[in-house]
Formats: structure tokens, sequence, C-alpha cells
């Protein structure tokens, strides 16, 4: 299969290398040239025979929008464009009518898997019609996990986004609990050794996570986090979560409060950020500040 693929970053470029070992060509676009295959989207499109899919791997928002509209110009009925960003679910919806105009079809599909996705393989959730989603599987097939889990058709169109983003509130509130039990662990005097503490925890207890395993290895490298400063970003993600659930009357007590905690670092230097601040970067390479 043949697939078009905008924006080469951390992800992109992950993604592109995971879709070409399964056998597919990929022709990629990025802004950089040195990271481009095509040096247009003119060009990419030109180089993919028809009914073509693109693959939209950019920041949500803006930087979306205009690479849709651009490619509304460029392609053809019966070509599919697939975001795989972290748009919100209702700009997805308004991205299907805009396409769906000129004939052209939409998937949205949230990617995770950071910058370990390319060895592990990305969880993908996807949502639109059995018909779009039935010409891109082949990709899917291509980046998800080995064996029978870590991709799911979620529904309509928005429904791989909406799940994304659940996911990622879910995650806020698995970082603030572990970052808040770490910070507890390291005011005790009796306690010698948080780090072991936190290793112990990786085989026989209930709480074991790929997560924990991230806190366990940037505490190998710095173990009591000295090098970092308490500041943690948030993505988006978490405020949509909330934002739905009012609008749903979905109460999420605990992702609220992880939301709340991470702009709560914005104003002192919190321990518990510093293990949320670690656990992005090692995850998804997200940058840190370091103390100065």
């Amino acid at each position: 299969m043949e697939l078009g693929l905008v924006g080469l970053g951390k992800m992109g470029g992950n993604m592109r290398e995971r879709i070409r070992r399964a056998g597919h060509t990929v022709i990629g676009y990025d802004r950089d040239p040195d990271l481009a295959d095509v040096h247009s989207l003119d060009e990419l499109v030109d180089k993919l025979e028809g009914p073509r899919v693109v693959w939209v791997m950019v920041p949500a928002g803006h930087a979306t929008q205009a690479v849709i509209d651009e490619l509304a110009g460029l392609l053809s009925p019966g070509d599919i464009v697939v975001d795989g960003g972290n748009s919100r679910w209702t700009d997805d919806e308004r991205h299907a009518v805009e396409l769906g105009i000129k004939g052209i079809g939409f998937v949205d599909c949230g990617v995770s898997g950071g910058v370990w996705g390319l060895e592990n393989g990305y969880a993908l959730m996807y949502g639109g019609s059995d018909e779009h989603v039935g010409k891109v599987q082949p990709i899917f097939d291509a980046l998800k996990p080995e064996g029978d889990f870590g991709a799911v058709h979620a529904g309509k169109v928005g429904a791989g986004h909406f799940a994304k983003m659940v996911h990622n509130g879910i995650e806020y509130a698995m970082m603030q609990a572990y970052a808040e039990g770490w910070e507890l662990l390291e005011k005790v005097d009796s306690v010698t050794d948080v780090r072991e503490v936190f290793r112990s925890w990786q085989e026989g207890t209930v709480i074991r996570s790929w997560l924990l395993d991230l806190a366990v290895n940037a505490l190998d490298e710095d173990e009591h986090l000295d090098k970092l400063r308490g500041y943690a970003q948030d993505s988006g993600e978490g405020r949509w979560t909330v934002e739905a659930a009012i609008g749903h009357a979905v109460p999420l007590p605990a992702i609220t409060a992880s939301l709340f905690a991470r702009f709560a670092s914005r104003q002192d230097d919190s321990p518990q950020m510093k293990m949320i601040s670690a656990l992005r970067n090692q995850f998804g390479g997200h940058a840190v500040e370091a103390k100065k």
C-alpha cells in the first residue's frame, strides 16, 4: 500500500519507519526539508496513485486545519484523509463534512506510544465509516503492537480522538497518583531508598504498569529528580476531557484534580510535578525544564 504522511517529527518520523518496515511505501512531507521525501503537499499528492490515503500528523488546531484545507484542494473524490494528531473530536466532525462535500473520506485516529512506538507499536483508536477505515486498515495493522490488542475501531467520526482524549485524562490521574506517592515517601525519614521502593512495586503488585517502569527509569537517571524544576505542561486533552465530563454530567474527580495539580505547578516548584515532568519525558520525549 502507498501512504502519504504529513508531519515527520518525533512521532511521525518513527511511524514512517515502522510502516516501511511492514513493506508499505510511505512518501513523507515535512516543513523541514532534511526530513522530507518531497517538498510540498502538491508534490506528495502527485506522487501517490489514486485512490490516495494521506495521513496528517501535525499539531492540533490551526496547523491541522491548514493542511486539511490545502489537501481538500489537491485530492480527488475517493481519496481519504486520516488525522492522526491530537485534534479535538468536534474538529473531526467538521473536517468530515468539509471533505465529504468534495467526495473525500475522513478518518480520525488517536495514536499513543510516544517515542517507544517504533519498536513496540502504537495503540490506535480510530473513528469513521467501515468503508473508509477498511481502506486504511493495512496501515493500522502495520502501526499497531503485535498480537490481538492495541487497535480499535471506536465508532463514528470523532470517536477515535474522543477515546484518545479519555485515555490521556486517565493518564493524567495515574501519573498524579505516582507523583503524590513518591513525594510522600521522600518526605519521611524512615524510608531511606525511595527509588528501590518504586522498583519493588514493578513485580507482583496491583499498581505495576508501564508508567511505573518509566518512573523507575527516571529515578535511575536522577534519583531525587534534583535536576528538574517542578513544572509540568498540559497538552490540552486533559482540559477537553474535563469539559466533556461537564457537558455530559459525568463526575471525574481524580482526572479533574490531576489537571488542576498541573496548574498549581506553575505557581511554585512542586515536587510532584518533577515526577510528572520526568514521566512525560520518558514516554513521549516531552521537554522538561531544568532547575535554574
